[in-house]
């Protein structure tokens, strides 16, 4: 099965030989590898026509999927680093704010555009408005040329024998793992095109009008933990896999190690490829170089592929349980929320991992796991008042994962062994920081106040909130 789907519908006359070559980008947010992007300069130099680019900052029809305070402010360093990279090879990049229709039909007729090229958002709420872009430009006489490349594959084109959805990870990755044996990772990449003219200078000033800062001076805080960019995305994988992959199938449990590849957020604006990434563990996978590390990192990237499977099969999960009957368990606790939110619960795993994530824009994955279990369960408060705090505050904000992820630890999801477990802050800080190096780290020496809850009593009360709900369905 082929990784990617590219489509043209073709449009005559004069325009298609003669216009402006269009590349619209999405969270695509690079040049090597992105397939969209080369095919686009190819076909560009062998009509003749010049090359330009588009971002359209969508304030109308993002709809769950528009980017959160820490994501746009991720994403607006990236844009300046694209738009650097555009302009060596002599391409502009126009800046737009609005809804994505709209603006690029504007742009196209502005500037006599022949043919437009993008990669699909690997989420369904987009699809729709790929169909309306479509229709729209065939109906103006330009080609549109859409290709898939956010994910390893189309999402929901791994399915069980029988053509159906999975619904548990294991069987899922077993078959994505066979359909990696059968494919080429290199024939998937591609290299930086050659220029399309002589290169300019893009001034940084000119993201500044698509208002992703917001004039805050969080942001700038955020930037001294990440180098935003295509290069540093290949830095960053170049560099874990020197020195991290060995170890990370220990090393990423211990929240007080730098034993995770930091790549979530460089995937999630595609400043890097997730085909790339595989072919570059294709030696550690395989043969006598294989590590327990690189299969494990390979687990936590079908992991991301499992996600967008599942929000597919049912994209209003964004706001609905999977478990529909399970909207029951939980209850309005603004104060508790608020004191969750700012790292003030008196429980030092939680609250190191609160403090992390507002001081920096992540948060360890264990930490994330422990800090949703602590507020559904132990707390009793809605899995989607911490899913859409995360979505503000995380710069690797991605739908599908956090989705799922919030779903798994709320006990609503897909898990085989949902309701029963309940991450012990306590217990998971001896385990996997025992030295106290993390929680020293976010909390320092200072005060701390009294739990807010017996973490006792709360999991035994939130057990029977479960099994009396499991009763009736």
């Amino acid at each position: 099965m082929s990784s990617l789907r590219q489509a043209e519908l073709p449009a005559g006359g004069a325009k298609a030989q003669n216009g402006v070559r269009l590349f619209w980008f999405r969270r695509d947010l690079r040049l090597a590898d992105n397939r969209a992007f080369s095919a686009c300069l190819k076909q560009a130099k062998a009509q003749g026509q010049t090359v330009e680019a588009v971002y359209v900052h969508d304030v109308v029809g993002a709809g769950p999927a528009a980017p959160g305070a820490a994501a746009r402010c991720y994403l607006h360093f990236s844009l300046i680093d694209l738009q650097a990279r555009l302009a060596a090879l002599g391409i502009p990049l126009h800046l737009r704010v609005g809804d994505n229709l709209g603006e690029i039909e504007s742009l196209c007729n502005a500037r006599g555009v022949a043919a437009v090229y993008w990669n699909r958002l690997p989420e369904p709420h987009g699809l729709a408005g790929d169909v309306a872009l479509i229709k729209r430009l065939t109906a103006l006489d330009i080609r549109v040329h859409p290709h898939e490349q956010g994910t390893l594959w189309v999402p929901d084109s791994v399915r069980k024998p029988d053509g159906g959805r999975y619904r548990v990870f294991t069987p899922f990755a077993r078959q994505a793992r066979a359909q990696l044996m059968l494919l080429d990772t290199q024939a998937e990449l591609c290299p930086v095109p050659p220029p399309m003219g002589t290169g300019f200078s893009a001034p940084d000033t000119a993201i500044d009008a698509l208002g992703l800062l917001d004039g805050r001076a969080w942001p700038h805080k955020l930037m001294r933990y990440w180098n935003p960019g295509e290069s540093a995305a290949q830095a960053r994988l170049s560099h874990f896999v020197a020195t991290g992959l060995a170890a990370y199938a220990e090393g990423r449990e211990f929240p007080a190690l730098d034993g995770s590849s930091r790549l979530s957020a460089a995937l999630h604006w595609g400043e890097i490829n997730p085909w790339r990434i595989v072919h570059t563990l294709q030696p550690a996978l395989h043969g006598a170089e294989a590590t327990l590390g690189a299969e494990r990192f390979l687990t936590e990237l079908l992991w991301r592929e499992f996600a967008h499977h599942l929000l597919t099969a049912a994209p209003d999960s964004v706001s609905r349980s999977l478990h529909g009957g399970y909207e029951a368990l939980w209850q309005s606790n603004p104060e508790a929320l608020d004191r969750w939110q700012r790292g003030e619960t008196g429980l030092a795993l939680v609250d190191a991992g609160m403090r992390e994530l507002w001081e920096t824009g992540w948060m360890h994955n264990r930490v994330r796991m422990v800090v949703a279990s602590f507020l559904t369960k132990n707390i009793g408060v809605h899995w989607r008042e911490g899913a859409a705090w995360f979505w503000d505050t995380l710069v690797d904000a991605d739908l599908a994962s956090n989705t799922m992820g919030w779903q798994w630890v709320a006990g609503c999801g897909v898990d085989a062994a949902p309701y029963f477990r309940v991450f012990n802050p306590d217990v998971q800080a001896e385990r996997f920081d025992p030295q106290g190096a993390y929680i020293r780290r976010w909390l320092g020496n200072r005060p701390r106040p009294p739990a807010m809850l017996d973490l006792k009593q709360s999991r035994l009360a939130a057990l029977a909130r479960y099994q009396a709900l499991a009763a009736h369905h």
